[in-house]
């Protein structure tokens, strides 16, 4: 019997353990997967504005992992910073437009994911 209550607590605890380390939702992976493609470079692979085109701008890119910065900003404002570039949003001239290669809601869920980066979500 007793064999069989630790079976059974083992099993509990695999599976608490399971469910707490869930993967990344298809939709997070992608959406990841975008910013890799698009974003990195400026941005940086820890998402800190020290991508590998830093040395090259005037200005440096947003740290996407800054809570105060990026909690700071409005989710409209990040949307529109990503789909019409940074001057619309008085922000560097050198940050592109992505409405072009982006759709709409592909830039939401970019927005979404750089609040799970700064750990500021709204």
């Amino acid at each position: 019997m007793r064999h069989q209550s630790l079976l059974l607590g083992g099993i509990v605890l695999a599976t608490l353990a399971f469910s707490a380390v869930q993967p990344a939702s298809a939709a997070d992976t992608k959406i990841e997967r975008v910013y890799g493609t698009y974003c990195v470079q400026c941005h940086g692979l820890k998402r800190n504005g020290t991508g590998v085109n830093l040395p090259a701008l005037s200005v440096r890119p947003r740290d996407h992992t800054d809570p105060k910065g990026m909690g700071s900003l409005p989710d409209d404002e990040i949307f529109k910073a990503i789909k019409t570039g940074g001057l619309s949003v008085n922000k560097s001239v050198l940050m592109p437009s992505w409405g072009g290669t982006l759709n709409d809601k592909q830039i939401t869920e970019m927005v979404h994911y750089l609040r799970t980066v700064c750990k500021c979500g709204h």
